[in-house]
């Protein structure tokens, strides 16, 4: 009987040592899974910022500057799925009953010379007819030039949605820049940006990058990469830290240079 026990022990000895060795060829034998692509789910990038309120709408958030009546910046996700889609704009330019204090109205507008100019454009915001109808809300327009609402601006957002077609997402943060902005305008005393920034991150290993354009408030003939600029240059100038929830050593990596490849060509 002891014989027995002794050996239905060493047959199930051979047993597990057999299954382990077959465990760690396998193992070693398996090739490694493929690099992960950062996923967005969970990526806060929302700029850090205590000195605005934020307001968070269906489609877009932005943080609400009340002594210039406008959002000191607007930022969302575009996704390819968003901007394959096209609904009708709408125009219907009017209030946002979620600033508490009051938003500038479209009559701050009326004959001043400045187009209503969006920050979160109405281009990106064409998947859903409430998505079209949130980018009217006034908290999300600022005074630009005709010149530049309708040239230089329109055309780095049109890139930006050629650029979310060839990378399939893009985080976009988008505002305007009051350093020595004195001019106001309408009843509600609406600032003239002087400036406005558009910093967009692709967010995707191992080709993360990042891209910052600073652009005065006017028309003109030059290149859109005349106006890249560091990101650490546009956070100087409005006290803004955009996208803190990078790490560390890639957001100070991305934020101190100006990085057209990718991008550009």
């Amino acid at each position: 009987m002891a014989k027995k026990s002794t050996k239905y022990l060493l047959i199930t000895f051979l047993i597990v040592l057999c299954l382990i060795l077959l465990l760690l060829y396998l193992k070693r034998n398996t090739p490694p899974p493929p690099p992960t692509t950062q996923t967005t789910e969970n990526f806060d990038y929302l700029p850090a910022s205590s000195a605005y309120p934020t307001v968070q709408h269906d489609h877009f958030v932005l943080a609400y500057a009340e002594q210039h009546e406008q959002a000191a910046w607007v930022a969302y996700e575009l996704t390819l799925a968003e901007v394959s889609e096209n609904t009708e704009r709408s125009d219907d330019f009017r209030e946002d009953p979620s600033i508490t204090t009051g938003s500038a109205t479209p009559d701050d507008y009326r004959r001043s010379g400045y187009d209503r100019g969006h920050l979160a454009p109405a281009g990106d915001m064409g998947f859903t007819e409430s998505a079209m109808s949130e980018s009217f809300f006034m908290s999300n327009i600022s005074p630009q030039s005709p010149a530049f609402n309708r040239g230089i601006w329109k055309n780095l957002e049109e890139d930006v949605r050629n650029w979310v077609r060839q990378t399939g997402r893009l985080y976009v943060v988008t505002g305007p820049v009051f350093a020595d902005s004195q001019k106001k305008i309408g009843e509600n005393q609406v600032t003239v940006p002087s400036y406005f920034f558009k910093i967009l991150l692709d967010y995707r290993e191992p080709d993360i990058k990042m891209i910052g354009f600073l652009l005065p408030n006017e028309g003109t003939q030059q290149s859109l990469t005349s106006f890249a600029v560091p990101v650490d240059e546009i956070e100087k100038i409005t006290g803004l830290d955009f996208f803190p929830a990078l790490p560390d050593a890639i957001e100070n990596d991305l934020e101190a240079r100006v990085q057209t490849a990718g991008w550009f060509n």
